[in-house]
């Protein structure tokens, strides 16, 4: 396999920094040649503790060219983090840059390992060499840097499929100019919003990842760099469309966002304050390479969960919830019942890095078991309901926690909210719920009160209730709801009967 991948122009939002393509191709030759004195071979692991610059996407694939496989991992972890990782993949090289911890060196050293600095990229240039399609290409960690990590194996033919899906089910001419706002060390960021667009030839624009400063000027990135599209999470979407205003320069032609189940409100807020209509609730999953469904044509009326159609993926909502057998006809969901997610798509995974046992418990016969609850309505279009963990069943009643969500968050003063279970001497589970909300005036707190009995059923009015100042998210921006739970009972609840009685907060 011939990795002469056809790239485009790459720029970063903030520093105006940019090579063209002819820049990008001098700079992947001389870091492939660097690599390859380094002693960088076939199969080697070469660690990426740094991300959303241009250098990061010419080590990249210097790194394939040499066929070997990149770790990119977090930049903000501390060196104990990076060392579990680290100890776990054994890399052969890490690449740094100014941020990385010094102690790198020293874990390296400890590894039989060596480092190499980003910006020694000397002047020899080293030419396109072959590449095993099997080969592993990424190692991204979903878990573990200060435990038992868990990485996700993808080979090049794992991510040539997912990139051949998109380029099969989506307009190209919609990416001519893609930002990307999120992690470059995960499938999302990654494989999907930077990777695809910019090996199908398109040009790329990157942001450093979660910074509210940068969301606050997001209408204003986008008409500077005339961006076509970008994808984003839920929780970047809720505070720019508190705090940014809106583009102006009508260069967006298609809005993606994924990671967690977007509401209506927030994905018609989406199409307001942008000024596009083509606003996608895509699905995807770091072991499928991300994106697996969506709406081609997202111009669709919004619908609180609503995925859309696979893209050249197969979907099966089962009622079988583990990997002793394939899902079958027996199993399968009717249409619109909720069950657990299926997906078949040659963009899976190889495996999880060193652990058989886990890689048994999602994949059979080329299925992976997501985990997650979701329904096929009779138009065959996905909606997806939460994570299996995410249940709280309450007297045997299962209330999905991304419901409450999404009717509290409708509620015009509440800035950020998450549900999840709490343990009840009666039902065993019942729901609670943290919020942020603008004010915190109890009848702020009473009016949410009756705008939740509105429109919730009883069971799933929560019972406790916590007001923060913030939620808490993974580096991803993705909502812990265990650890949103264990970080609200370590403080009291809200007096919800005081305030609802008209007395003061407790």
């Amino acid at each position: 396999m011939s990795l002469g991948l056809t790239v485009g122009n790459l720029s970063e939002a903030v520093s105006g920094r940019r090579w063209n393509v002819s820049e990008v191709n001098r700079q992947v030759a001389r870091r492939t040649a660097r690599l390859k004195s380094a002693g960088v071979m076939p199969e080697d692991r070469v660690l990426l503790p740094f991300g959303n610059r241009l250098e990061f996407f010419a080590e990249l694939l210097a790194v394939w060219r040499l066929g070997a496989c990149a770790i990119p991992i977090d930049s903000r972890l501390t060196p104990f983090e990076i060392e579990n990782l680290a100890r776990a993949a054994n890399p052969r090289v890490a690449i740094v840059d100014e941020t990385t911890p010094a102690e790198v060196d020293r874990i390296m050293r400890d590894l039989g390992g060596t480092t190499v600095e980003v910006t020694d990229t000397g002047n020899i240039e080293s030419d396109i060499l072959q590449t095993d399609a099997d080969a592993d290409a990424l190692v991204l960690f979903t878990s573990g840097s200060t435990g038992e990590p868990k990485g996700v194996v993808h080979t090049h033919r794992s991510l040539q499929a997912r990139w051949n899906a998109l380029r099969n089910n989506l307009p190209l001419t919609a990416f001519e100019w893609s930002l990307c706002l999120l992690p470059t060390h995960f499938g999302h960021g990654l494989i999907c919003n930077s990777l695809f667009p910019w090996l199908s030839g398109n040009d790329l624009c990157i942001a450093p990842p979660f910074r509210p400063e940068l969301i606050m000027r997001l209408g204003a990135l986008i008409d500077e760099h005339q961006i076509t599209f970008m994808s984003s999470v839920p929780s970047i979407w809720k505070l720019a469309l508190k705090l940014a205003r809106p583009p102006s320069g009508g260069t967006l032609k298609r809005l993606h966002c994924g990671s967690a189940p977007l509401s209506a409100t927030v994905w018609e807020g989406i199409r307001t304050w942008s000024g596009c209509r083509q606003v996608c609730n895509c699905y995807g999953i770091t072991e499928t390479g991300s994106w697996v469904a969506g709406s081609r044509d997202a111009s669709e009326p919004a619908e609180d969960g609503l995925i859309g159609e696979g893209w050249d993926t197969i979907i099966q909502i089962s009622h079988q919830n583990d990997t002793s057998l394939a899902p079958n006809e027996d199993q399968r969901c009717a249409a619109g019942e909720s069950g657990y997610v299926w997906l078949k798509t040659e963009g899976i995974m190889k495996g999880y890095f060193g652990r058989d046992d886990l890689t048994a418990a999602v994949i059979v016969d080329g299925w992976f078991m997501t985990g997650d609850i979701g329904a096929i309505d009779d138009r065959g279009r996905l909606f997806l309901r939460g994570r299996e963990r995410d249940e709280i069943n309450k007297g045997g009643m299962k209330i999905y926690p991304s419901d409450i969500d999404a009717v509290v968050e409708r509620f015009d003063r509440v800035t950020d909210v998450c549900a999840f279970p709490i343990e009840d001497p009666v039902y065993g589970q019942t729901p609670g719920i943290a919020v942020v909300l603008a004010d915190q005036d109890p009848n702020t707190i009473r009016e949410l009160y009756a705008w939740m009995k509105s429109h919730l059923a009883d069971h799933k009015l929560p019972s406790r209730w916590w007001v923060v100042g913030e939620i808490p998210r993974t580096s991803r921006g993705k909502i812990n709801r265990d650890a949103v739970r264990a970080a609200c009972e370590k403080q009291s609840p809200l007096d919800l009967p005081s305030v609802l009685a008209g007395g003061i907060r407790g």
